[in-house]
């Protein structure tokens, strides 16, 4: 038989309360954590994907025969170029945007001349905001991902010490 003394009625329902309401807390600051985790993984993988289509649309325009230069009408020309008699590929694929998760880039393009660069759709606000690469110059005074604008412009280095792909943008296991 169990004896209750008359003041310790509810006492474990109060300390059952507590627990719950610590442990709601401590989840919902751990789910913000890793959300701010994920979309600097984002980033970074927008970072290297931008920098991908600036280079393929830089070989492209350098690479175009003849002497008078042309940036690509579309981005699918830089999966395959058909000036040349043989296969020219700039890039292997044309990548989804990891900000929006889709195909669909932002182009900034001359009017009549071509596509000179790209840019994310996202509407969301940058958490990176210094310590950019040179060729991303502007890329810290950003309000949103859409702002970060991918541009090829005449005699601008192509460079090979591009920082290499975010895990999630490779397909090789970790450590390989």
């Amino acid at each position: 038989m169990v004896i209750v003394m008359r003041g310790q009625r509810g006492f474990t329902y109060i300390g059952l309360l507590i627990f719950v309401a610590v442990l709601g807390v401590g989840l919902a600051a751990t789910g913000l954590l890793w959300e701010t985790a994920q979309r600097r993984e984002k980033e970074r993988e927008l970072l290297f994907v931008g920098e991908q289509f600036r280079r393929a649309i830089g070989a492209y325009y350098e690479g175009t025969p003849g002497g008078l230069k042309q940036y690509p009408r579309d981005l699918e020309v830089l999966l395959q170029d058909k000036r040349y008699p043989g296969i020219q590929r700039y890039l292997r694929r044309i990548y989804a945007d990891p900000m929006t998760g889709k195909q669909e880039w932002g182009l900034v393009d001359i009017p009549g001349q071509g596509i000179m660069g790209v840019y994310s759709k996202s509407e969301q606000a940058p958490i990176k905001a210094a310590n950019f690469a040179a060729q991303q110059r502007g890329f810290d005074t950003a309000k949103k991902y859409s702002d970060w604008k991918f541009v090829y412009t005449p005699g601008q280095a192509l460079g090979r010490n591009l920082p290499s792909p975010p895990p999630a943008a490779t397909n090789l296991p970790p450590g390989r």
